[in-house]
């Protein structure tokens, strides 16, 4: 998690319909506060690219040709786990938005949604939270929760509340406002959630939670 949010968040996109990888890199060209720094039709020379352009945060289609979003997460998480990944995509389906988290994207955002609310998902990621639409949250809410009674493990009843909180893509921030307790509280929390879980950030500890149903 970032403490302050960068004067300029550098951008990258991985898009293969050149209409709208345009319109995307027009919407970052001309925002305050964010930086353009790549733009490709796929994820085939994903680690290059990274390398070259130092992104900051990547906004990433799922289908595309040859190398797709997922498989490029796949391939940055195998050499970086810190590079953020907001996946930007027409799938709502569960196997995708699953298969995406697990891999390691840090959030997920349908395709549809106001150039603001892409802008306000990039800030929020940067930020330390993981967003996602909001029927995507409450699908992935809806589902944990069918697996509730199944699961075991020694989280308490406050970690697991703050975990499901996570999970729906809410920062620290957030999670102490809406559970009415210190930041600190909520920071202490959270890293006895990542002893508990061997983890060291929010995308692994929801990942883990995705996997093994945590929530």
């Amino acid at each position: 998690m970032k403490d302050n949010i960068k004067e300029s968040l550098r951008v990258q996109i991985y898009e293969d319909n050149e209409e709208l990888r345009n319109m995307l890199s027009m919407l970052l060209t001309h925002s305050n506060g964010f930086e353009l720094c790549g733009a490709f039709s796929n994820c085939a020379d994903v680690i290059n690219n990274i390398a070259e352009c130092l992104p900051d945060v990547i906004l990433c289609d799922i289908e595309m040709p040859g190398v797709d979003g997922i498989e490029g997460v796949r391939i940055i998480r195998k050499q970086n786990k810190e590079i953020l990944i907001l996946m930007y995509t027409v799938f709502d389906d569960n196997e995708h938005l699953f298969e995406a988290l697990c891999e390691g994207a840090n959030g997920y955002l349908l395709k549809g949604e106001s150039p603001a609310e892409i802008l306000k998902a990039l800030k929020e990621m940067y930020a330390g939270g993981a967003p996602m639409s909001p029927s995507i949250a409450k699908k992935v809410l809806r589902l944990f929760s069918i697996q509730r009674e199944k699961t075991e493990s020694d989280l308490t009843p406050r970690e697991k509340e703050i975990l499901t909180l996570m999970v729906a893509g809410k920062s620290v921030k957030m999670i102490a406002g809406q559970l009415d307790i210190a930041f600190e509280t909520a920071r202490t929390h959270i890293k006895n959630i990542y002893e508990k879980l061997h983890v060291h950030s929010q995308t692994e500890a929801v990942s883990k939670a995705i996997k093994e149903r945590l929530v």
